[in-house]
């Protein structure tokens, strides 16, 4: 970062908010209104904030996939546009083949032939194009073009619980983590946008069921954006989003004793139609396969186990034992949950960024425990029923919570790579305590005098 920064970041911060301010009117309403400009200001503080944490607190950057490598990749592509803009398009085209037109360039790439590192360095090299390769000037568009998708996705909750707009607001734009991680130019920001999108999408089209043509094409292309970063993602949120669907019709229709002889028959039919996207996902990608995914696990946690342990890094474990079979993994299933939920514990804290991951770790903790008590063990299934979406997050944050704490093994990742759960499993729990306040109050409420 330089004087370039300085001078071109300004420019684009202007456009941002000025786009941010016209819009505004278009995409809130009087009680929403309030969150979109500061939700935006927070994804851009904390995308800026990527930057100077890995420029002055680490140096430069680390090894392995940091914001600042893919930064210095792009500018390669960047080079190319200037030198030769036909190798700069093919360079952007590209997805792993070399010909002797780019092969100068190409081979500069240490990520070229890495899809999901290489479809991040198109994006940054994209946006340079646009912004002189300034690197906070490309990390604001990340930030703006994320929180585009979050707002999709808060808006599409408020409209299905118009109550809840503060505990939406809350879970979805202003979790620390979140908005640091999920902000600056790192694979997580555009998952995280790319999710937000995919549920409006969904929302659009089996819900509102208007516009079913732009809500699915853009259901498609967020699919297709988490695919070719992080295929995990997709793995555990197809089946929690098709589950979403199918039971959300059972509970349409009006008769119970019809509902209750359907609901084990959608059940078995959105189970299998869950498996069957999980296995044509990782058809395309040999390292999540369902017979690769223990192996791939296994190579991902030992991997960075290695590295919290050669470069000082925070190493948790779930066992004495790195057993990635198929019953291990279900033994390791309640720690691996637990430690992407609620770890690092207190105590477990080393550092200062550490402090804060534990922090938000105790208060989902004291959240979680709060729900539970307040709806009380033996309703949770019986309100998940009657609201589907609630099993949706509940499903996609715990599948994605054991998919990532089984295989990460090191603090300074995972909280970092869980960020896609937190505003599922928060939007979830909100849900399941404003049911359950609902109902005592309805409890309270005084019943009506018949007239003598």
């Amino acid at each position: 970062m330089g004087i370039k920064d300085l001078l071109i970041t300004p420019v684009w911060l202007g456009i941002i908010y000025f786009l941010a301010y016209t819009l505004r009117p278009v995409f809130t309403d009087n009680r929403i209104k309030a969150y979109f400009i500061p939700g935006l200001s927070v994804k851009v503080v904390g995308a800026l904030a990527v930057g100077f944490i890995y420029q002055f607190y680490y140096g430069g950057g680390k090894p392995s996939g940091d914001t600042f490598n893919y930064f210095k990749e792009a500018q390669v592509i960047f080079n190319a546009f200037l030198e030769n803009p036909k190798a700069g398009i093919q360079l952007l085209l590209a997805n792993g083949e070399v010909n002797p037109e780019i092969y100068e360039y190409a081979n500069r790439i240490y990520w070229f032939d890495a899809p999901t590192e290489y479809f991040v360095i198109k994006l940054i090299a994209l946006f340079s194009l646009f912004t002189g390769h300034t690197y906070t000037a490309v990390a604001t568009i990340f930030a703006a073009i994320s929180f585009s998708g979050i707002w999709a996705m808060y808006r599409s909750f408020y409209k299905l619980f118009p109550a809840l707009h503060k505990e939406f607001a809350i879970a979805m734009l202003f979790v620390p983590s979140v908005f640091f991680w999920g902000s600056g130019i790192l694979k997580d920001t555009i998952t995280l946008g790319a999710l937000g999108w995919a549920t409006w999408g969904i929302v659009r089209v089996f819900f509102e069921r208007k516009g079913i043509v732009i809500g699915a094409l853009v259901l498609f292309l967020s699919l297709y954006t988490i695919y070719s970063i992080k295929i995990y993602i997709v793995l555990c949120f197809l089946p929690a989003a098709i589950l979403w669907v199918f039971l959300a019709n059972v509970e349409r229709i009006k008769s119970v004793a019809l509902r209750i002889l359907i609901l084990p028959f959608v059940l078995v039919i959105g189970g299998l139609l869950g498996y069957y996207a999980m296995v044509k996902v990782g058809e395309d990608n040999n390292r999540y396969s369902l017979d690769k995914v223990s192996e791939t696990a296994e190579i991902t946690a030992r991997y960075l186990t290695y590295m919290g342990e050669t470069q000082g890094g925070s190493v948790y474990t779930l066992g004495d034992d790195y057993d990635f079979s198929p019953t291990g993994m279900l033994r390791k299933f309640p720690l691996a949950v637990n430690v992407t939920l609620f770890r690092p514990y207190l105590w477990e804290a080393h550092n200062v960024v550490m402090l804060l991951s534990a922090l938000e770790s105790f208060a989902t903790l004291l959240l979680t425990l709060w729900v539970i008590y307040q709806a009380g063990v033996m309703n949770l299934f019986r309100y998940t029923l009657a609201r589907p979406i609630i099993g949706f997050c509940l499903l996609f944050a715990i599948a994605f919570s054991f998919a990532v704490g089984i295989s990460t093994y090191n603090f300074g990742s995972l909280v970092r790579y869980k960020i896609p759960m937190f505003p599922f499993y928060l939007a979830g729990l909100f849900i399941l305590r404003y049911l359950a306040q609902r109902k005592v109050k309805l409890k309270k409420r005084p019943k009506a005098v018949l007239n003598p």
